[in-house]
């Protein structure tokens, strides 16, 4: 497939395909852009109320919090709020999502990157767009955004962009090579800003794959000279991408080795039942979230499983029926059907199926026989692994190998999520199939009939598995939790028999779709259409495919007005508790206390929400604090308890140890293990426990009479007290101790201090009276901002430069796709 691809496109028709775009983002968005409403989108609430000290912080001061006490007792806001005035590319960003709200933003984003993509790719105006809908409006596009991950969503929309400045860099001539060296740059520059690094790996895998393809064919046509010329090229881009973002590349990776994602310390508990690699996340936790084998048959047929865990059925759905035949009131019966369990597959839960459209299924098969091999045998692999490793524990000995020796890639959860990369290369392939049906001109090929072998092979696939997934018993782990909260049996079984006709329906309209498109491409064969007028109709029955299966699951009424300040608006506990004006104290919330940070919206708490917490405190959660071990939680200076009871919605602990406090004796142990086992029996008023083999402290006895300690400034990122020790003494302090930053001043002179009780901070102060400061001043933050401003100036250098040398010379001509 030879296409010459030109650079002196005429504007309009681009301009055009922008506001199209614009046209369905705001159209699907409409009640954000029209009528002032939002979706409520979990994870962003989550993130508002875990950023609310370090976003209220920047209003007052402008300047960062890099630490927040309101999560966990303390932590790092790297992966939380930190913002870096060195990233120039922000502006880069807003001017190409025209500063369109959230979501809005994301889809029209992932339109315009998708349909650069294509472009690149010599693809016609209408065939991009057809590309790019296909893209951006697959099922987990919109369903993550219905979840609240958002920056997910925009680090997926940048992936075409990296692919188009990859795939211009191969082709042969000078002006290809800068120019798809800066397109490569700029467009995985902006991809890693989001900071989803689990995205990002997906995306390096697929430029991996492509790389090995590309040396193989380098190899074959001896061309190696020349591809390693464009590998250092795009290396030197790549780093210049990560340079833009080294504050936070630099700060995720250190803070990493003192999160869950790092390697712990202590021996896994014996009844956890738990596989523990020694570093990374537990194999168990990671695998939580692995595709079935059989519900990859999403990718052709939606709601194949049920659709999600949640799913509203109509007043014509069997489990309706039967609730209006064993008694239920019509109203009652509607308002239970709205929230059913519908899906029935390996997950725990979930919000939707991955679907990436019949038609473009149908037209993937068809590339496997009309596109050229060498793009072929790099989409076709890329999205084989991507399959395999969304299927995780399902398929464990291809996983656990490679969750075990793969670099990085014990770092991530939710392995499913590897499905991403399929819904990148599947349209891809399916458009350049699209293409060649339309525009191929290859005598030795029959069109008409690899068009019909592959609608018979996508449609009979399917149907086949409709035949198989009927003989299934559509049994779902929640069934028994219908039937022990007295779901009549009949009820239950009338709610297997949606989930099978579910599964029919689907199969059904599957097939419509893609006979629907193989009728247009074989009238267009025949002579019977034009190939402009067969991408519109084909594009136009992508659109509806995908736009009405979307519809199921991020609706028009779902989105609502002031969410924000409904759920941030203080409860009769919250008022309460905030009536205490003491400088730092924190709460538990014993409803849901380490999976809310609504708490933290208003409080320091204990708790919080995040995905990648402090690993020596999940080992305090998990060891001490939900066995109720209320010594740990008077050191932490939990002050007060949300206990969700009307009656007494908050419960003071007058045992909460305060800020600091001197201690009488220090109990020495030697290693983690006997660290954290300490804290089962020890006096947190009087008794230090300090793993003596990292902190060596010279005196283990002191005498705390007359000493005294109190907090009097109160920030984030700074803490001061007012010392006065009648004797040397040594000071516990109810703050995270965290090596990688916090740094003790006793009087203006920098002072080491240790680590106690296996999470806190302690001071040795020498008597007298002192001022003690506690700093947070992470070199990771200085050097990555002055790091970041540095690759901006000098990417968006690059940028300028390769344009004006791309203006500057002639296109060579009969320039391969890859």
């Amino acid at each position: 497939m030879n296409r010459t691809f030109s650079f002196k496109h005429h504007l309009l028709p681009h301009i055009i395909a922008v506001l199209f775009f614009f046209g369905l983002s705001a159209t699907y968005f409409s009640p954000i852009l029209f009528e002032g409403k939002a979706l409520p989108q979990n994870d962003i609430l989550q993130h508002r109320g875990s950023s609310q000290e370090a976003t209220a912080f920047r209003e007052k001061t402008g300047e960062e919090a890099l630490w927040t006490n309101s999560m966990f007792s303390g932590m790092p806001t790297y992966l939380i709020s930190t913002k870096f005035p060195g990233d120039l590319m922000k502006f880069a960003h807003q001017a190409i999502t025209f500063n369109l709200p959230a979501m809005v933003a994301n889809v029209f984003l992932a339109l315009v990157c998708a349909y650069i993509l294509f472009v690149a790719l010599g693809m016609s105006t209408w065939l991009s767009i057809a590309g790019a809908i296909a893209f951006a409006f697959t099922s987990y596009n919109l369903i993550i955004l219905e979840a609240g991950h958002n920056t997910k969503s925009l680090a997926i929309a940048y992936i075409p962009l990296v692919l188009a400045g990859l795939i211009i860099t191969f082709r042969k001539g000078r002006r290809n090579f800068w120019l798809g060296a800066a397109f490569f740059a700029f467009g995985l520059a902006m991809h890693i800003r989001m900071n989803h690094l689990q995205i990002t790996y997906y995306l390096l895998l697929i430029v991996l794959i492509f790389g090995i393809v590309e040396l193989i064919y380098a190899i074959k046509e001896k061309w190696l000279g020349e591809y390693f010329k464009r590998v250092t090229i795009l290396a030197l881009g790549a780093m210049l991408a990560v340079g833009v973002s080294f504050g936070r590349v630099y700060a995720t990776y250190e803070y990493g080795k003192y999160s869950i994602r790092g390697k712990s310390e202590i021996k896994p508990l014996e009844n956890a039942g738990a596989t523990a690699t020694g570093s990374g996340l537990d194999r168990d936790y990671a695998f939580n979230w692995s595709y079935g084998v059989g519900e990859t048959i999403t990718l052709l047929i939606p709601d194949f499983y049920g659709g999600a865990s949640t799913y509203s059925l109509n007043d014509k759905s069997e489990t309706y029926q039967a609730l209006l035949q064993v008694g239920a009131p019509e109203g009652q019966a509607r308002d239970i059907v709205k929230n059913m369990p519908m899906y029935w597959g390996d997950q725990p839960f979930t919000s939707g199926p991955v679907y990436v459209g019949a038609i473009i299924c149908f037209l993937f098969v068809l590339g496997l026989f009309l596109v050229n091999k060498r793009i072929r045998y790099w989409l076709l692999a890329a999205t084989i692994l991507s399959i395999l490793l969304a299927w995780g524990k399902n398929f464990d000995a291809f996983n656990y190998f490679m969750f075990d020796h793969f670099p990085g890639y014990n770092k991530f959860r939710a392995v499913s999520m590897a499905l991403v990369i399929a819904q990148v290369t599947i349209p891809l392939l399916g458009i350049l199939a699209l293409y060649e049906v339309l525009y191929g001109r290859n005598k030795n090929v029959d069109y008409t009939k690899a068009v019909l072998y592959s609608a018979g092979i996508t449609a009979g696939f399917a149907l086949l598995a409709m035949i198989v997934g009927s003989m299934s018993d559509f049994i779902a782990p929640a069934d028994a939790q219908l039937q022990s909260s007295g779901f009549p049996v009949q009820v239950i079984n009338a709610l297997r028999e949606d989930r099978a006709g579910m599964m029919r329906g689907d199969t059904f309209r599957t097939i419509i779709f893609i006979l629907l498109a193989a009728g247009v491409l074989y009238f267009y064969l025949k002579g019977k259409l034009s190939a402009t007028v067969a991408s519109l109709v084909v594009g136009a029955l992508i659109l509806i495919d995908l736009w009405s299966l979307d519809k199921r699951y991020l609706k028009h009424d779902a989105f609502q007005r002031q969410i924000m300040e409904t759920h941030f608006q203080p409860s009769p506990a919250d008022q309460q508790i905030l009536q205490d004006k003491d400088l730092s104290y924190r709460v538990i919330n014993l409803q849901n206390p380490f999976n809310d940070a609504r708490t933290s919206y208003f409080h320091k708490s204990i708790g919080g929400y995040h995905g990648a917490k402090l690993r020596r405190y999940q080992d305090l959660i998990d060891r001490h604090i939900s066995q109720n071990n209320f010594k740990v939680l008077n050191m932490l200076n939990t002050r007060y308890f949300i206990t969700g009871d009307p009656k007494m919605p908050v419960q003071r602990n007058p045992e909460a140890l305060g800020n600091a406090w001197f201690v009488s004796s220090v109990k020495p142990v030697n290693n983690p293990d006997e660290e954290i086992a300490a804290l089962k029996d020890f006096d947190p008023k009087t008794e230090a426990v300090v793993d003596i083999s990292k902190f060596p402290v010279t005196n283990r006895s002191f005498n705390a009479a007359g000493s005294t300690v109190k907090l009097t400034s109160y920030s984030p990122n700074e803490l001061t007290y007012d010392v006065n020790a009648a004797q040397n003494g040594l000071i516990v302090f109810s703050e995270i101790f965290y090596q990688d930053g916090w740094n003790a001043y006793i009087d203006g002179k920098l002072t080491p201090h240790l680590r106690a009780n296996y999470v806190l901070r302690a001071l040795e102060v020498p008597a007298g009276q002192h001022k003690v400061e506690f700093k947070f001043e992470p070199k990771e933050y200085t050097i990555g901002n002055t790091l970041t401003l540095i690759s901006s100036i000098l990417l968006y250098a690059v940028i300028i430069g390769a344009i004006v040398f791309a203006v500057k010379t002639k296109p060579e001509e009969n320039q391969p796709i890859v």
